[in-house]
């Protein structure tokens, strides 16, 4: 590598200031490393995110490790909305016939701090990251390199090296790449991917509308589109709030961006039948393609994958930040358990073993649910809608999911 700046060394260096990155620095920080995060993001973008649309479903193991960690405090209890109840249908008839949704609830007698049943919380992934951001900064003992982009990296003997666009160099005993689901540093390492291009784009956004949600978030695979409606906090102005999550092709999702607020909110209402009432859009209208990214390996000599770079989730699962959450903290007591060297190939062999045992089963089932219900000939319509009437009435597969989707029997 080609070095014409300073020299920077820390004992782990972390590429991307996301969720993951910050929540992977802030426990190895906390465990007494060094930490440098790379992001080639500014400082005032990092440490005020701006509204990105995306609403994130965290599970009580996961708003636990943010308590723990000293995170949860630094987000607005007023802007985190209780999941109460999650609503899965499929076709134009199901609002006609309730018998065909499917539904699940959090179990009766929860002890929760307010006193409301919820399979888990809803809060807005840019004030997680100011959340996180925060914490970090408090913490001291992590240096973020902001504006500044990794180059090249290599790991060899006992030393990650990374070259930086100004020309400075960073060593450290580990590089851990949580740069994205087209993460650079995973493609330029050589590290292949699952990658599954449904050629969609998802729009997310807010809606206000007169009716109350209840605490219900809607996964909606209607004929043409799925819908998303994922329940926020109620503000001051009338009325309640939802997030919008429309995915369609490109070329629609295209034309709905460009319509005046008028024309959209006539038909937003009219994609979802009106049963929140009039939709009137509140926020940025934001876009993203719809692509999943399962990396064919998660480590490397002297590097380890998390985060999106590791696995890319479908959004219907409303997961990707748990799991990401969870494989830094994988990540983290692999190398708590080590013998004093974090990039050791044991550790990461441990890490790697562990991450894709957790992850590689849901990855699998939510992409075949998600190809299965977006599929619309029609004897698929049918298999849908009888799928979904069995899942209803089978009780343990229903408790299953619950435990799952709640995820309280992990210690944060």
């Amino acid at each position: 590598m080609t070095r014409t700046g300073s020299t920077l060394g820390f004992d782990i260096t972390i590429a991307g200031a996301g969720p993951a990155g910050l929540a992977c620095a802030l426990s190895l920080a906390e465990s007494g490393w060094r930490v440098g995060v790379i992001d080639p993001a500014p400082d005032t973008a990092l440490s005020a995110p701006s509204f990105d649309g995306r609403e994130i479903a965290l599970t009580h193991h996961s708003r636990s490790w943010l308590q723990t960690h000293d995170v949860w405090r630094h987000i607005p209890s007023e802007c985190v909305s209780p999941l109460k109840t999650a609503r899965i249908e499929t076709g134009q008839e199901a609002p006609d016939h309730p018998s065909g949704a499917l539904l699940f609830r959090a179990p009766a007698g929860q002890d929760l701090d307010d006193a409301t049943e919820a399979l888990g919380y809803l809060a807005p992934n840019h004030l997680i990251r100011t959340a996180l951001h925060r914490a970090v900064q408090a913490q001291g003992k992590v240096s973020i390199l902001s504006g500044r982009s990794v180059a090249r990296s290599s790991g060899t003997g006992d030393v990650a090296t990374v070259l930086l666009d100004d020309g400075s160099l960073v060593e450290s005993a580990l590089l851990v790449a949580a740069d994205g689901r087209f993460s650079r540093i995973r493609q330029s390492r050589g590290i292949g991917a699952i990658v599954h291009d449904f050629g969609k784009v998802i729009m997310v956004c807010r809606m206000r509308h007169p009716e109350p949600h209840d605490g219900v978030a809607l996964q909606w695979f209607d004929e043409g589109q799925t819908i998303a409606l994922l329940p926020v906090a109620d503000d001051d102005q009338p009325g309640h709030l939802s997030s919008l999550v429309l995915t369609l092709a490109p070329a629609e999702i295209a034309a709905l961006k460009q319509l005046d607020k008028a024309a959209f909110d006539e038909d937003i209402t009219r994609r979802t039948q009106g049963r929140l009432g009039p939709m009137s859009l509140e926020s940025a209208r934001c876009t993203y393609p719809l692509k999943t990214v399962f990396a064919h390996r998660f480590q490397a000599p002297r590097l380890a994958l998390i985060g999106d770079a590791a696995v890319g989730m479908h959004p219907i699962t409303a997961h990707g930040f748990n799991l990401g959450l969870k494989g830094q903290s994988i990540l983290s007591e692999e190398i708590a358990l080590g013998d004093a060297d974090p990039g050791a190939p044991d550790v990461l062999r441990r890490f790697e073993r562990r991450h894709r045992r957790a992850t590689a089963p849901l990855f699998a089932a939510t992409n075949g649910i998600a190809s299965l219900y977006t599929h619309d000939a029609k004897p698929v319509l049918a298999l849908r809608r009888a799928g979904l009437a069995l899942a209803e009435r089978l009780t343990p597969f229903k408790s299953l999911v619950t435990g799952f989707l709640m995820d309280r029997d992990h210690a944060a």
